[in-house]
């Protein structure tokens, strides 16, 4: 279920990048309302791309980061394709929401939940804990 998710999460972020190359190509060519806030949605949707693809990342190797921004892209997702669909942008709309929900039920599946908390669940090894204890690494008093 785990690969599902990783997928969804991918092709949001190749479909954030491709509108965001349409906004650009349109800000470059004088079709947008303004062209400065032509270039201004083209480079905020290129960093979203990128971010939606580290999230993705974080996911295909079942980082528990992972897990929340890819609920929340869902969240959005969903969102913008039911605004989508009242502006009667169906096209956009019906896959947006079709990727929305399967992207919740892949996350929120019982194998993807135990893949993304295995790593909290997991005692820290020694490498990883030192300087976290009690003492933080100083020297105790009284001993």
């Amino acid at each position: 279920m785990l690969a599902g998710a990783v997928v969804i999460q991918a092709v949001e972020a190749v479909g954030v990048l491709c509108a965001s190359v349409l906004a650009g190509v349109d800000a470059g060519t004088g079709r947008s309302y303004h062209v400065n806030s032509g270039i201004a949605l083209t480079v905020i949707g290129l960093a979203t791309a990128a971010a939606l693809g580290w999230v993705a990342a974080g996911l295909a190797r079942a980082r528990s980061w992972s897990r929340t921004p890819a609920l929340l892209t869902q969240l959005f997702a969903g969102i913008v394709s039911i605004y989508l669909a009242q502006g009667h942008r169906y096209a956009w709309a019906i896959p947006g929401l079709v990727l929305a929900v399967a992207g919740f039920v892949t996350l929120l599946a019982p194998p993807s939940t135990r893949a993304l908390s295995r790593a909290l669940s997991e005692p820290p090894g020694p490498a990883s804990d030192a300087g976290t204890g009690p003492d933080d690494g100083r020297r105790r008093r009284g001993r």
